[in-house]
Order: structure tokens, then sequence, then C-alpha cells
């Protein structure tokens, strides 16, 4: 079976509310003592499952909203009055989110959360694993989870409140920016010398080494941004303890839709050669906080190439339900897509659509005012082929966000599926696991640091760097020179839907721009405000600057 992770939330670890200050305020109900637990190792990596479960809560779903449509990467408007959701979606498209609003809420709840939990496992764990290798270990594993948590917090909210001992309830105030990062920054080295530097089935999905260097190499390559002060020199070194151990390498052309499948994992094409760090997703699991699921497809998939009535379309992808279809991604982040001979331009559905076959066109019947609600004229059967169209009209309404609730609408927009549908599930939920880091983001963040002024090293250049990644996504001819526009367009091209766009924007001076119809350009928005339910439950919380 792909999935080697099935964590078990022990009773020792049951987990009630957690505050944002990161409280966990639940009394312990079945203390976990040599005399109830086995001491072993795989016992106690078990032990340590709710802090995974809590981190995949929000991951594939509110977290990627948060990240993905603030950004021109993706949007989600209202088709017919559905997906207006309080206008949230409308909200992070326009950068006109306040502290209520859902997504900028739960996803500070998550992470506060997993934060919480990652301390409760450490106090636990702490006394009750005997000492040893085996120990020091496991807890370096919970602290790099709860160091990637808080980086994930103080990208997206700036000024976030420190708190590494369970059972203070004390309200904590947030620190400044830079001093998060040297928090996390220390943290993540002094894991370092206990990290396993194993890679193979029995680490997946859990940090080893080499994530500890991934997120360092994040941190640095982005530490002008978060503290004021350049660090590419140590983004290459960290980039280059990864490439030097010889552990990872990048999937081929033939591999790399393969590695984003509903069976990706440790051992399948691409992935087992680029996955530093991922999180596993099994269509039959679920968490104790958030949606713990992967829902791509249900959001990405148009409504007529799922499961449909007879005549309404055509179900391409076998999956046992009609995806609401809602998502789409703008012109302006589709442009970098513009070379014919690149792999990646097939994890996107545009244009004229057919069956697999690749002949036969997937055609909707319908009527005349069912396929264009602004039609005047007598109403009759209308069958057409499905025709994807690149730019969202927001044709119903402006302010509800809205392009009307006919098939013109439903259609609007290109759709990616990198993370493909999954035909294996029975429920909306997919198998495909999502990774966190990849082997060629170590590459094109080394590149990028190069060429922001950091020293080469291992004979690399920025420009061979891209190019020996361009090798093995597109057929085309090498690149003669590269500049820091080509590394960013090379990124959008590289991790579309994985939820890194809102952070590379913001570091190449793009999230401040003019894209689909948002034209807010002020600068305060690259952080979230701290949530209103924060500020209630931690009044030593200091609200973020413009909010």
């Amino acid at each position: 079976m792909k999935k080697l992770l099935k964590y078990t939330i022990l009773s020792a670890l049951i987990i009630g509310s957690v505050s944002s200050c990161h409280k966990l305020d639940v009394p312990i109900s079945t203390q976990l003592t040599p005399d109830v637990f086995p001491q072993d190792s795989a016992t106690f990596i078990q032990a340590s499952g709710p802090v995974y479960v809590a981190f995949r809560g929000n991951l594939a779903t509110e977290y990627f909203f948060q990240q993905c449509y603030s950004t021109d990467e993706g949007i989600m408007p209202a088709r017919g009055g559905n997906w207006f959701d309080g206008s949230q979606n409308k909200d992070m498209h326009y950068h006109s989110w306040t502290k209520d609003n859902p997504y900028v809420a739960s996803n500070w709840t998550w992470l506060s959360t997993t934060i919480g939990v990652a301390n409760q496992t450490l106090s636990i764990l702490n006394t009750t694993e005997p000492e040893g290798a085996a120990k020091q270990t496991n807890m370096a594993e919970i602290k790099m989870m709860r160091a990637i948590a808080y980086f994930m917090m103080m990208d997206n909210y700036g000024s976030v409140p420190l708190d590494t001992v369970y059972g203070d309830f004390t309200p904590h105030a947030n620190l400044p920016r830079a001093q998060v990062f040297a928090f996390i920054e220390n943290d993540i080295k002094n894991c370092i010398p206990s990290l396993s530097t194993t890679v193979n089935t029995t680490t997946y999905g859990r940090p080893t080494l080499y994530t500890a260097y991934a997120l360092l190499a994040k941190m640095y390559l982005n530490a002008e941004y978060y503290t004021g002060t350049p660090r590419y020199n140590e983004c290459i070194a960290a980039c280059d303890n990864i490439i030097s151990s010889g552990k990872f390498g990048l999937a081929s052309i033939a591999n790399y839709l393969q590695m984003f499948y509903p069976t990706n994992g440790p051992t399948s094409v691409g992935s087992k050669d680029e996955f530093i760090f991922a999180v596993p997703f099994n269509s039959t699991s679920t968490g104790f906080l958030g949606r713990s699921a992967n829902y791509k497809a249900r959001y990405d998939v148009p409504r007529s190439m799922g499961l449909v009535a007879a005549g309404a379309g055509y179900n391409y992808f076998n999956i046992p339900y009609t995806p609401g279809g809602p998502a789409s991604t703008l012109p302006e982040y589709y442009a970098n897509f513009n070379d014919p001979n690149d792999i990646r331009n097939k994890q996107w559905l545009t244009g004229l659509q057919f069956r697999p076959d690749g002949v036969t066109p997937i055609t909707i019947t319908t009527t005349l005012k069912g396929y264009d609600q602004t039609y005047t004229g007598t109403d009759a059967p209308y069958t057409f082929q499905l025709n994807l169209t690149p730019n969202i009209v927001l044709r119903q309404s402006v302010p509800l966000f809205d392009c009307g609730n006919d098939e013109i609408a439903w259609n609007m927009g290109y759709r990616n599926i990198k993370f493909y549908p999954d035909a294996t599930s029975t429920s909306r939920n997919q198998n495909n696991d999502i990774p966190i880091f990849r082997y060629s983001d170590i590459i094109l963040m080394k590149a990028e640091a190069i060429q922001r002024g950091g020293t080469g090293t291992l004979g690399a250049t920025a420009l061979s760097l891209v190019n020996q990644l361009r090798a093995v996504r597109t057929t085309s001819v090498a690149l003669a020179t590269v500049t820091l526009s080509d590394i960013y367009a090379e990124r959008n091209r590289e991790f579309a839907w994985e939820g890194w766009h809102r952070n590379d924007m913001i570091r190449f001076g793009k999230y401040e721009s003019s894209y689909g119809f948002k034209t807010d350009a002020n600068t305060y928005k690259r952080i979230f405000p701290i949530p209103a339910s924060a500020l209630v439950l931690n009044p030593a919380l200091v609200q973020n600057p413009g909010y």
C-alpha cells in the first residue's frame, strides 16, 4: 500500500480546543508512562502522529486558497451565486480582506493548533521515551514540524507569538518578525545533529536532515524581506547540503506529471527522487482539525468533466461525483506557459476538450438560455463542444464577484489538474500526497540566490542551474542567458498549484501589481491581519500595521 503513515491519535493525546496563543488547555486524560505504552522506536513514532494529523488539516484547502487566490495564480469567482461564500474568495483576489476573513482566521487557528499539539507531544514524549539517539531523532522531527508551522505563520502573519512550553497559559505577545525568524533558525539548527539522513519508505512523510536544510534555504532566500538583511550565501550553502548528499534528483520529462498522481509517494516515479518532504494524504483518512483532505479535483475540474447527467458532458476522469469546478487560473499567470515543448503545459485543461481518444469532442447538451443566460430569443435545445476560455468575466454581478449561472460562466478559466483527479476514491477526497519541498525548488532557490548576488559553488551558475531543470522539463533549446525575470517565470511553471506563489510574488516585487480585477497596491497587504478571534482569545496580541 502506498500510504505508509497511518498516524494514530492515542488516548493520551486527545486534543480539545486550542487558543490562538498556542495554548492547549485540555488536561491529558491518560498519561503516557512506561506502564501503559511500549518503549520502542515504532510506537514512539506512532505517538507523534497527532502532530502530522494536525498539520495535514488546512494544507490542501484553506491554506492553499489563501496562498493562491491572493495572487495571479488562481481565482475562485462566484458562478450563479455559488462559491461567493461571504465574500472570502473575492476578498482574497481584491486584497480587501479584514481580520474577519474566514481564511485568515482558520489558517491562524490551524497553524497555532499544530504548534500547540507539537508542544504537547514534546512534553509527553520527553518524560516517557527512554534516553538515547532514537529519542533525540523523534523529538527533533516533532520540533521540525513545529518549525515548519511557525515558518508558515511568520510568512503569512509577520509578527507572531512564540510559545514552546506546554502548560504555559500566559498570553504571549506577538514578537517582531526578525525575532521569530531567529527563533525558527536556531530551532532548526539545534535539530540538525539528530535528524535522520535516511531517505526511503521508513522516513517518508517525516522531516529528515534534508527537510531542515530545505526550510533553512527557503528562510535565507526570503531573509532580506523578513529581516532586512540578505543571506543569499547561506541559502546557497543550505542548498548545497542537499545537492551534495546525492540522495535526490530531478524527475524526467516522462515522470514529471506522474510525480503528482494519486499513486505518488516514496516508491512512485518522479516523487521518490524529488520529494524532500511531503504530506501523505489518503482518501479515507480524516483528522481532528480542518478538512484534512485533498479536494483538488472538486475545485479545479469543470463540472461537465466529472460525474454528470446523461448528455451534460463526459466523465473524463471517472471520478464518483460532480465537481464544483469554480476555480481557475488567470491569463496573467498562464502566460508563463508559452513554450509548446514544455511538459508542464499538460497540467492544464485549456480550450476545446476531447475524450481520452483525443478525437471525440466532449459535448454538452443544454438549451440556448442554459448556454447563455443573456439570450432573449425562443429557447431551444442546444449542443456544443466543451470549450474552456481563458478570461474571467463578471457578467452577472461585479459586486458579488459573479460570472453567471450558465455554461459560458461555468466554463470560464483554464483549469489546473497537476494533482490529478483520483478515480480510485469513493469520495471527493484524493490520495495524492502534497509536497512541501522538492529538489527542483532547491535547484531554483540556489539559482536565484546566485542571481541576487550570492557566490556560486560546486561549479554552478544561475544559468547552469536553470538549464539543469529545463533539460528535464522541455525539449526546447537551453537558455543562453538568465535573468531574475526568467527565474520567476520558471518558478511559475514549476510550482503551479503547490502553494508557493504568494511567497514568490512578494519576493519578486509582483504582489502589489494589478492582475485580474485587483488593483490594490498597498504593501502592508504582504502580511495578513491577526484574526479577530485571536485578538479576543489573547489580549496580548497587537494588530499588524494597516489593519
